[in-house]
């Protein structure tokens, strides 16, 4: 499912080597991430993993797998859960809504045919989160010892004040909106990992985590942010369409003509609805300065209950799992953006 404006092509992206972020507290798009697995983690006809009592647990299975696993290499991970939606934001709500219901009836009938490839395909196209599904997810890192963060508004606006304030060294998101949000680094496929299959298309691609500098992306663009954002308003965001025809390339090429987006619409005849509320939302968010970011303690027994007792996981899987938190890296936390600049 698409999210996010579409900057992939503009912004300056490096791999991140091996060990990097080890002694980092990363703010993590909760959402973001949950999705991806919920998406990803299905049976070969697509299903979502589920109890014998019909709980979902995709989620749960990869939040915990891969937060350990972060813990291990001495990456200390916050979790940063949306708030309530812009208004601005129903339209694109609905069209996902659509385009899941959409998917639904292709995957039932891929079923039906036979076609478990394309099934699980659109199967990944219909996921949800649910208030019970984010509940148990809050519920495991808080047995984990993971600090949890709710925003009011967006998460990765939460994510980006944070990164701002220095209280984490960067997002995690798969999203580039994190950057119009004012996020000095963002932090892609930090839970994606490995080999991925590209939407329906049968190849697969090696994913490896990238980190993007927003100063270094406005100095190579000749771009302020509040230019960056205008282009973005351009091709579309969450918060608004766009306009038909504009990419990102053609967007950046308008604002660097015309310096701002009033001017660009004016001279080329492109009519804009409510740009001044977008452009507001990235500038002025609706964060928070109440949260901590503190560990709390691993609470062995009870995960093992959790997930094992009334989630149906494999014993000996989460007891390797909890081996693999224990064995965690000891380097101390380091949220300053002065190792990295």
């Amino acid at each position: 499912m698409d999210m996010g404006v579409k900057l992939g092509d503009l912004v300056v992206k490096r791999r991140i080597g091996d060990g990097e972020l080890s002694g980092k507290v990363i703010g993590m798009d909760a959402y973001n991430i949950l999705y991806q697995f919920v998406s990803s983690i299905r049976t070969p006809e697509g299903f979502p993993l589920t109890d014998s009592g019909g709980n979902i647990v995709s989620h749960l299975k990869g939040l915990f797998s891969r937060t350990a696993s972060l813990m291990s290499e001495g990456v200390s991970p916050i979790y940063i859960f949306d708030g309530r939606p812009h208004e601005l934001k129903r339209g694109t709500l609905e069209l996902r809504r659509a385009r899941k219901e959409k998917a639904v009836m292709e995957w039932e009938k891929a079923l039906e045919e036979g076609d478990l490839q394309t099934a699980r395909t659109k199967a990944s196209q219909t996921s949800r989160l649910t208030d019970e599904m984010i509940d148990d997810a809050k519920h495991l890192l808080g047995l984990m010892g993971v600090p949890c963060v709710q925003a009011p508004g967006e998460g990765e606006a939460q994510a980006s004040y944070m990164a701002s304030k220095g209280d984490v060294y960067g997002a995690s998101s798969q999203d580039f909106d994190s950057i119009l949000f004012g996020c000095p680094l963002l932090i892609r496929n930090l839970a994606v990992t490995g080999r991925r299959k590209l939407p329906g298309k049968r190849e697969w691609i090696d994913v490896q985590p990238e980190i993007i500098d927003l100063k270094r992306t406005l100095s190579e663009l000749g771009l302020t942010r509040e230019q960056l954002i205008d282009l973005a308003i351009l091709v579309g965001t969450d918060f608004n369409e766009g306009v038909k025809g504009i990419g990102p390339k053609r967007a950046l090429s308008m604002i660097r003509e015309f310096g701002t987006l009033e001017r660009a619409a004016k001279e080329k005849r492109i009519p804009l609805l409510e740009w001044d509320k977008v452009r507001e939302i990235f500038l002025d968010p609706c964060v928070t300065d109440e949260y901590s970011i503190e560990y709390g303690e691993l609470k062995r027994d009870m995960v093992m209950g959790f997930l094992v007792d009334n989630r149906e996981f494999g014993p000996s899987g989460v007891e390797r799992t909890l081996d693999q938190i224990g064995a965690r890296k000891k380097e101390v936390p380091q949220s300053s953006l002065d190792a990295f600049l």
